[in-house]
């Protein structure tokens, strides 16, 4: 009976020492399974003959940057895109606004000519209309222009001033839109004009006492000018003493 008993306790001790065991591992258990799981989602890593390769959330693995480089933004590479497309449209945009306003000076230009000179051709044919009432003036003689021979030659008179009435009107017509005549004969403070190949024509060269070298000794035929620009240039006499 004693036997017994002391058996009995033996047991009751050897399963009270496994239970206690078993406890006090499986905790041991339970933190290296989970430290062994939050350590999975890390990345993997792999290296493959120098290059290195990462994975994404999406599971796909891309090769990591190189030591000294670093990966490219999307986003920056965007915005540096956009940037270049705003230069090169800000260069087309100043472009085309010079361009236009040159188009409008131009334009402008063009017009004022038109307008200027619009009547360049009807003048043109008018000049010798007018050079035909100077020659009907000049055959007229002086001497039967005097007021001492007014009665005898009345009608002559009245004639040539009705001549010059008239072409001074049509001057004036004609000085209104621009058209001017010019006389290279007349004397400039006392002096001579001098030649001048923009404004005269040298029909001839002579000599001439008391006179210089390009001095103009006569006036064939008088210029004309249009708004500044020569229309006809004067047929003139030039000296030429050497």
């Amino acid at each position: 009976m004693f036997q017994r008993s002391i058996f009995r306790q033996a047991q009751a001790i050897r399963s009270a020492l496994a239970t206690s065991s078993s406890t006090t591992s499986a905790p041991l258990a339970l933190r290296r399974t989970s430290r062994f799981q939050t350590q999975l989602p890390r990345p993997f890593v792999a290296h493959s003959a120098g290059r290195r390769f990462y994975s994404t959330e999406n599971g796909e693995q891309k090769e990591a940057p190189k030591e000294g480089e670093t990966a490219e933004d999307p986003v920056q590479k965007e915005l540096e895109a956009a940037k270049k497309e705003v230069v090169d449209l800000k260069d087309k945009y100043l472009r085309s606004v010079a361009d236009f306003r040159n188009l409008q000076e131009r334009t402008k230009r063009d017009m004022d000519a038109a307008r200027k000179f619009a009547i360049q051709g009807f003048a043109k044919d008018l000049l010798e209309s007018i050079d035909n009432f100077d020659r009907a003036l000049l055959a007229v003689p002086e001497e039967k222009l005097d007021a001492a021979q007014a009665e005898s030659h009345k009608d002559l008179q009245d004639l040539v001033a009705g001549l010059n009435m008239t072409q001074n009107i049509l001057m004036n017509t004609l000085q209104k839109h621009g058209l001017e005549r010019f006389d290279p004969g007349e004397l400039v403070e006392g002096k001579p004009q001098k030649f001048d190949p923009n404004l005269h024509e040298a029909t001839f060269m002579t000599k001439a006492e008391g006179m210089e070298d390009g001095d103009i000794m006569h006036t064939q035929s008088k210029g004309f000018k249009l708004n500044g620009r020569v229309l006809r240039a004067s047929k003139v006499g030039v000296v030429k003493n050497a």
